[in-house]
């Protein structure tokens, strides 16, 4: 008895300290505009935060793949989408580029020093999270295989509920 009582402790101690607050760090957007990542939840609905970088084949086709879902999940669970790239001052000049190339219709921030992602414990990319309305991290999952979008668009599902 004393085992089980332990270990549901032991299990509610463990989620409760995944539940993290999104912490504040400033970056900057593609364009040169300063950004604190606490504005960045997003009261409408989740956001999902994807770590990323040019040189990051998986990192690309993950966020290419949520494009084409994009507009169906803004409509069923309020979802804001940002891609926050992890491109070094050798790479960071490739990110307008490519992202103008593909029209992808988030908001891209940049992390040439791995502030943020440090702050999340990125230790590479592809990385996605998932911030409820309070601004808590809830969800993370780290690589990316196709398919692994409908497991995130389950969990904010969850979340608009």
């Amino acid at each position: 008895m004393i085992r089980i009582v332990f270990f549901q402790v032991l299990c509610l101690l463990t989620s409760a300290a995944w539940a993290q607050s999104l912490p504040n760090v400033s970056l900057k957007d593609i364009e040169g505009n300063a950004i604190q990542t606490a504005d960045l939840v997003h009261e409408e609905g989740p956001t999902v935060l994807c770590f990323w970088a040019t040189w990051c084949s998986p990192c690309k086709r993950e966020l290419n793949n949520y494009a084409e879902l994009y507009d169906d999940w803004v409509d069923e669970t309020g979802v804001k989408v940002v891609a926050v790239s992890i491109d070094d001052m050798r790479s960071i000049n490739r990110v307008a580029p490519y992202v103008n190339s593909v029209g992808w219709e988030y908001d891209i921030l940049l992390d040439p020093n791995r502030d943020f992602a440090r702050a999340l414990n990125v230790n590479n990319v592809p990385h996605t999270f998932v911030v409820d309305t309070e601004g808590n991290v809830v969800w993370s999952h780290n690589n990316y295989a196709d398919g692994d979008e409908y497991e995130l668009y389950e969990e904010l599902l969850k979340l608009s509920e």
